[in-house]
């Protein structure tokens, strides 16, 4: 077993989709609806990913135009892929540094992705800055601290083993309180926070795996375990995944929320 702890890396437009893709809809739902967002505004999705929240965006809020952003070059190809209803550009780059003109956007929106900016205080300068005045900047990430991250029954297994898997980065962004702060020092106005409770459902044990086994945070861990010790995890994961009154697992997540708006 390798003692450094793999990177979370998303490389895979389509592996992302089936993992996260459904956990970022069923957050974003309840998001957008949080959000209030007016018909016919323009979107910056930071950290877009694959496109499954510019998707929502485009599907619930009509809006005039989403541009989308993430470093990962696999992840934007994916995304260019897909067809929208409304004007699209999907680019790579640094949520740090945005390519967009100063007061451009009506809504700058970061879903699942403030935890994993290195600077969260910077990046979210830089989405106040393409944002017009009185527009809406937001973001919301899962509950890390809280067991809300989907991947919370493997994780605690894997800490019971005292074997390390990855995080993101800047985890202490996902919490409500630093949220609040991060935002306060943003200087943004009409600050609130919510928190979303979301659910997902697979048929069996296998399907549950072949899904969760994928996930950037335990991938690369998985695969450096010797053969009994993932039997050993598969065992007790077994033991403590919850099930329906069909026998479905039922995996259960949270995402903490934050929106203020530009003076």
């Amino acid at each position: 077993m390798h003692s450094e702890t793999p990177k979370i890396v998303f490389d895979d437009g389509d592996t992302y989709e089936r993992f996260m893709g459904v956990w970022s809809r069923k957050v974003g739902k309840h998001f957008i609806n949080w959000l209030g967002s007016k018909n016919g505004n323009s979107f910056a999705d930071i950290g877009c990913g694959n496109a499954a929240f510019s998707v929502q965006l485009d599907e619930l809020c009509s809006p005039k135009r989403i541009a989308g952003i993430d470093p990962s070059e696999a992840q934007i190809n994916y995304a260019r892929k897909l067809k929208f209803n409304t004007s699209t550009d999907f680019i790579v780059g640094d949520a740090m540094s945005l390519p967009y003109a100063d007061n451009s956007f009506d809504a700058a929106l970061m879903a699942l992705v403030l935890f994993f900016v290195p600077k969260p205080a910077t990046g979210l300068g830089e989405m106040t800055r393409i944002t017009k005045a009185g527009g809406v900047i937001a973001a919301y990430a899962w509950d890390v601290f809280g067991g809300g991250l989907p991947m919370e029954p493997l994780h605690s297994i894997l800490r019971e083993r005292g074997i390390k898997y990855p995080l993101p980065p800047s985890k202490e962004a996902s919490q409500l309180n630093v949220m609040q702060q991060l935002w306060e020092d943003a200087g943004l106005e009409a600050i609130e926070t919510t928190t979303f409770q979301v659910e997902r459902t697979f048929a069996d044990f296998d399907d549950y795996w072949s899904v969760n086994s994928v996930g950037p945070s335990v991938a690369g861990v998985l695969k450096n375990l010797t053969p009994s010790t993932l039997e050993e995890i598969k065992r007790d994961l077994r033991k403590v995944l919850k099930r329906d009154d069909t026998n479905r697992i039922v995996s259960v997540a949270s995402a903490n929320a934050v929106k203020g708006e530009k003076g």
